[in-house]
């Protein structure tokens, strides 16, 4: 095996519109061993973001595929690539779509193909949700290996069984925890580059989509903002409902306190910022966001549609219910003035420091790689 070092890993990501899915994806890739493994990115040509040059340098290719929407010619393309490269390994990060991508790889001949899911299903989201209660009976068709972000993501796709015969295997949505540690310098820096000295800050990282609940946090900070004069709302991310959001914002009289920043590369610097996270969304498979937060020791409030693995750090991390916006308004006042400190240790022993998490997925490769 080691005269074919390095093996390439065909990961399935669909859309580059800088979500969670493919920061998780990229940070493994930095912290992998690149003379044992390569990843090689597979993508659908109607994505926001562009390919990361960063990893490029470091040896990952990037090709781009027609959208899974364009069904017949995405099968075609998907299955002409994946045997065209003679794969060992297809890494699917599709969700409930990864039959798709997976049914491609059982055409191409490759031996181990993983379905990776990273998400449950959401209150609201009525359309969406059918597609993935309809999709959820096939996710171990072509699949010969289940892998999730966390238990509530391994039960949803694949069955309290399955998970209670340990054969969904667990990775964690790990995070560079150096890069996101408090730095009191980089605070400064940055509250002085956007202009927000002397304000409260509360932060949200995520897509403007549905399951995120924007039009949540709009409602709280007008709430907070009501009482708290000299407080900014921090939005980072991009998406559908992104308009509908800023509109909602022009109306409340509120322009002057909401930053909407889009995509971000220095999402690390922006929670040094803060002083407050919010994360009231209607589903996530973990909620990678809320992971990077408390690593940089900020205060969270988490709805309780969060699955518990995401809770890390013991205090000043809340879960609330979306129907009572008071009690996240007073706790939000009882977060000021709350002295940040070094998270580290809690997170790297709850499993989500990427040093030793992209080490496990080397073995977990290593075995399946061992076993054919």
């Amino acid at each position: 095996m080691e005269s074919n070092r390095p093996i390439r890993v065909a990961h399935i990501i669909g859309k580059l519109n800088a979500a969670g899915v493919e920061s998780v994806v990229n940070n493994y890739y930095k912290f992998i061993d690149h003379s044992k493994y390569q990843f090689d990115f597979i993508i659908d040509s109607d994505g926001q973001c562009s390919p990361k040059q960063e990893l490029i340098n470091l040896g990952a290719r990037y090709y781009i595929i027609p959208p899974y929407q364009n069904l017949i010619k995405h099968i075609i393309v998907l299955t002409r690539l994946l045997k065209m490269n003679n794969y060992q390994i297809v890494h699917s990060s599709m969700n409930t779509l990864a039959p798709i991508s997976l049914f491609c790889a059982w055409l191409a001949g490759v031996p181990i193909r993983i379905n990776h899911n990273h998400s449950t299903s959401s209150k609201g989201e009525h359309f969406r949700n059918i597609i993935k209660y309809l999709l959820r009976p096939f996710a171990k068709c072509f699949a010969t290996n289940y892998a999730a972000c966390s238990y509530a993501a391994a039960k949803w796709l694949f069955g309290r069984e399955a998970v209670d015969l340990d054969q969904v295997k667990i990775i964690n949505n790990a995070i560079d925890i150096n890069t996101f540690r408090f730095d009191k310098n980089v605070r400064l820096l940055i509250r002085k580059e956007l202009n927000l000295n002397n304000k409260f800050v509360i932060g949200h990282v995520g897509r403007f989509e549905h399951v995120k609940n924007h039009e949540f946090i709009i409602d709280l900070f007008k709430e907070f903002n009501d009482y708290e004069k000299d407080s900014v709302l921090v939005l980072v991310g991009i998406g559908s409902l992104m308009e509908t959001i800023k509109n909602k914002v022009r109306i409340l009289g509120l322009d002057n306190n909401v930053v909407f920043l889009g995509v971000r590369d220095d999402i690390s610097m922006l929670y040094q910022a803060m002083d407050a996270f919010v994360l009231p969304s209607y589903s996530e498979g973990l909620g990678m966001v809320g992971i990077e937060a408390q690593s940089a020791g900020l205060p969270c409030i988490f709805s309780d549609q969060i699955p518990i693995e995401a809770v890390v750090v013991d205090e000043n991390v809340l879960i609330l219910t979306l129907d009572q916006i008071q009690n996240w308004k007073e706790s939000l006042l009882k977060f000021k003035n709350i002295r940040r400190r070094d998270t580290s240790i809690e997170l790297s022993n709850a499993g989500f420091n990427i040093e030793k998490e992209a080490k496990k997925l080397e073995d977990y490769y290593d075995k399946l790689i061992n076993a054919l």
